[in-house]
């Protein structure tokens, strides 16, 4: 069957691998229709992933449907997935958080993921909803953001400023509206501002020609943001996340920043912040995005930037490294 594979950094094709084995009563066959590239994809396909070994099949965020009737689901039902393993053993498992275990391994990443036209998944991990293909494509995607958004413990009275409007960021700013949050969208693309105030962000500030300090005082009537969500990773807005935020309020790192981040310190002890790192997701917030999807209003058509064929996905992951800031969300389908 036809796959995608990153074979090296900055060289990837098409290939022909097996077809998988008859799943046993545990797990169930997928026919894949959408598989969403993300960030992640990206940093692999250049060569700066860490926990990436080649060659590497990429996707984790899918769309697909039941190839026969199993584990109670019936052919042809249109379902997303958790891309997550746990070890059920470490401390993170044994305290009930599987999202951040300690020897994960998520689908694309540690190993092989869902660029292929059949995959055999636990039916533990499926989830079926009243969705689009393309809706069940981004479940996975804005989880990331509404885990975030439930380590910041977001309420209706908060004012919820999140650092980052793209794939991730959009996730965080559509879960903080739909808990009824106050939301503050901030970036330097208009275009992505514009989506995100589509998504449920209230105000949005475009760092390159405005004065974030003076218009988050501004917007807050001089407290600062209750929570910040950090959906980055530069020093910059690392930094800015603790400076910015009210004194006692919650501070969520979604990113990874990419070199060593010098902090003034006495702030988090004189603001006595809560400060807090997010990784994947939980069973619960892959529910609570199909909710707020099911519920309506997210501008599905503009989170997603473009919708390929598996033959193109190479040469989109070229032009997407050249040109970083142009792409948010892109679909290949199978």
């Amino acid at each position: 069957m036809k796959a995608f594979q990153i074979q090296q950094p900055q060289s990837a094709s098409v290939i022909d691998i097996p077809e998988p084995r008859v799943p046993d009563l545990s797990e169930v066959l997928l026919r894949v229709n959408l598989v969403g590239m993300c960030g992640t994809d990206l940093t692999t396909f250049r060569g700066g992933n860490a926990m990436v070994t080649f060659p590497r099949i990429p996707g984790h965020e899918i769309a697909a449907t039941v190839v026969e009737a199993a584990g109670g689901l019936a052919a042809g039902t249109a379902v997303t997935l958790s891309p997550y393993t746990e070890c059920g053993r470490c401390p993170s498992c044994l305290r009930g958080r599987p999202n951040a275990c300690q020897y994960n391994q998520t689908m694309g990443v540690q190993r092989d993921g869902a660029m292929t036209e059949y995959i055999s998944v636990p039916r533990g991990r499926i989830y079926t909803a009243n969705l689009s293909l393309k809706e069940l494509c981004l479940v996975e995607p804005l989880t990331v953001g509404t885990h975030a958004a439930a380590r910041g413990r977001v309420t209706a009275e908060d004012y919820v400023a999140i650092f980052g409007c793209g794939g991730i960021g959009l996730g965080a700013i559509a879960s903080a509206a739909f808990r009824g949050a106050t939301v503050i969208g901030i970036d330097m693309d208009d275009a992505k501002l514009e989506v995100a105030r589509k998504a449920g962000a209230h105000h949005v500030i475009n760092t390159a020609r405005e004065n974030l300090h003076e218009r988050l005082q501004a917007i807050t009537d001089g407290r600062g943001p209750d929570v910040v969500i950090e959906a980055i990773g530069l020093p910059l807005t690392f930094r800015a996340a603790v400076e910015e935020v009210a004194f006692t309020g919650r501070v969520v790192y979604i990113g990874y920043a990419k070199e060593p981040v010098a902090y003034e310190t006495r702030l988090f002890v004189q603001k006595e912040l809560d400060i807090l790192g997010s990784r994947n997701a939980l069973p619960e917030d892959f529910r609570a995005v199909i909710r707020m999807l099911e519920a309506g209003g997210f501008p599905v058509e503009d989170a997603v930037s473009a919708t390929i064929d598996p033959e193109q996905a190479a040469e989109m992951l070229a032009e997407w490294s050249a040109n970083p800031g142009r792409f948010t969300k892109i679909h290949v389908r199978f």
